[in-house]
This record gives C-alpha cells, sequence and structure tokens, in this order.
C-alpha cells in the first residue's frame, strides 16, 4: 500500500482546469516551456499550489510543443542536457521569487518514457538534477532506469503509478495510439487503483499481476474526466 496516498497532476499545461483540480492534489508537475507553458503559467500555477498548499515540481520536456512532448526526439546528448537545464532553471528562478520551494522534477511524457528504459538519458537526466540543483526529488516509475541508477547518485526519487492509464505486461506504459490506453471512466480507474493500492501490484491490460511499490499516484490534467477521477480517488481511498 501506499505510505501515503500523494496525489500528483501535471499542470501549467494552457488547460482551463487547473484550479479546480487543484483542491484534490498533494503535488503538481507544472510545465516549464519544452512542451507547454511559459514564463507567465509557471508563476500563475505556483501562485495557485502556494494558495492550496500543494507542492510544487518541475516538469521539464523534449522542446517540441508541436507534439506536446509525446514523441522522441533525436538530439545530441549535451543539446537535451541544455535545453532540460534552461527549462529547469526557468523554474527554479520562479519558484525561488515566489518563495516556494521545489518538491520534486518530473520529466514529461515521451522523456520520462524513454529514461525509464534507457540508461543514457537516465543517467544524462541524475547528472543534470546532480550537478545543478541537488537535494531535488525525482518523479520516475518503480523498477525503472532511474530509480536503479538514482542510488549511485544519490539522488531521492519517489516512485510513480497512473491511475488513469493502463499497463503492459513488462510494466510501461500503453502506447497512446492505442484505444486502451487511457482510462477515463472514474469506476474504471477505482478497479485498476484496487490492485495497486490494497494488493501492491499492477494489472496490466492482458490481466498479468506485476509487484509494485509506490509513493505517489498520477492524474493527468488532460482527462476529461480528471476531476470526476479526482473526486472518486479522494473519497475512496483517503
Amino acid at each position: 500500500m501506499l505510505k501515503k496516498l500523494d496525489i500528483n497532476c501535471d499542470l501549467g499545461e494552457g488547460l482551463i482546469n487547473d484550479e479546480a483540480l487543484m483542491p484534490y492534489l498533494d503535488s503538481c508537475n507544472i510545465a516549464c516551456g519544452g512542451h507547454a507553458g511559459n514564463q507567465k503559467s509557471i508563476v500563475q500555477t505556483i501562485r495557485s499550489a502556494n494558495n492550496h498548499q500543494v507542492k510544487i515540481g518541475a516538469h521539464p520536456s523534449f522542446p517540441d510543443k508541436l507534439n506536446f512532448g509525446r514523441k522522441i526526439l533525436e538530439m545530441k546528448e549535451k543539446d537535451l542536457k541544455d535545453t532540460l537545464k534552461v527549462q529547469l532553471e526557468q523554474f527554479f528562478e520562479a519558484a525561488e521569487k515566489e518563495n516556494t520551494k521545489v518538491n520534486h522534477i518530473k520529466p514529461h511524457g515521451a522523456l520520462y518514457n524513454l529514461a525509464a528504459k534507457d540508461q543514457v538519458t537516465a543517467s544524462l537526466i541524475l547528472e543534470l538534477v546532480k550537478d545543478h540543483f541537488s537535494g531535488t526529488m525525482i518523479y520516475c516509475p518503480p523498477n525503472s532506469t532511474v530509480e536503479k541508477l538514482s542510488y549511485k547518485y544519490k539522488i531521492p526519487v519517489s516512485r510513480e503509478v497512473f491511475a488513469d492509464r493502463t499497463y503492459q505486461d513488462d510494466g510501461s506504459l500503453t502506447n497512446r495510439s492505442l484505444s486502451n490506453a487511457v482510462l477515463t471512466s472514474p469506476e474504471a480507474v477505482l478497479q485498476h487503483l484496487n490492485w495497486i493500492i490494497e494488493k501492491n501490484c499492477i494489472k496490466s491490460v492482458s490481466g498479468k499481476t506485476i509487484p509494485v511499490k509506490a509513493d505517489t499516484l498520477c492524474v493527468h490534467g488532460d482527462n476529461p474526466s480528471a476531476l470526476s477521477i479526482l473526486q472518486a480517488i479522494k473519497k475512496s481511498f483517503t
């Protein structure tokens, strides 16, 4: 079971529901210019999080607003590190001006999924955090390459599972191109979460059970049922 049901959500992505979702969150991941967002939206979202006593995290991405950061870009390691550093510096500077501590960093979309299995990408992100944002936690999938390497870099991690996404037999997320990738029914989400929270395992789309230890739970802000899903989770599990 989750030690504490920390519920997080990706915000600051240009949608209109951020303020409505905030009361149901413990932490949030704020877009910082890569896939969405800008200086103004970063500040607005930090202030909203402060008003609701929600912890804030940076949500950097491949620099790809056209594909909303959901496509892997072929980039030189230096170029990727440089763009992530710029995004994070912008976020940390905004947080400092708002007198707010940055709780965590969570890569977005394709970058998140790539770092979960690719040692080069995972190491690049961990090195960047160690060298420039020391002490900041990283949100990552359980049993991922990021988690396994985090001990080498002495970076704390929070293992994240997704409330509104389905999983494959290898523990990876179902590709968004497939119709069963996203759960939009609160009932389906609660059934999915019952395995994770009560039985410490994920039930894949084929029915396989995968043991999992998790610390935080994500609901996507761009899910059309995000608000009703969060309300159902709060009612059922907290």
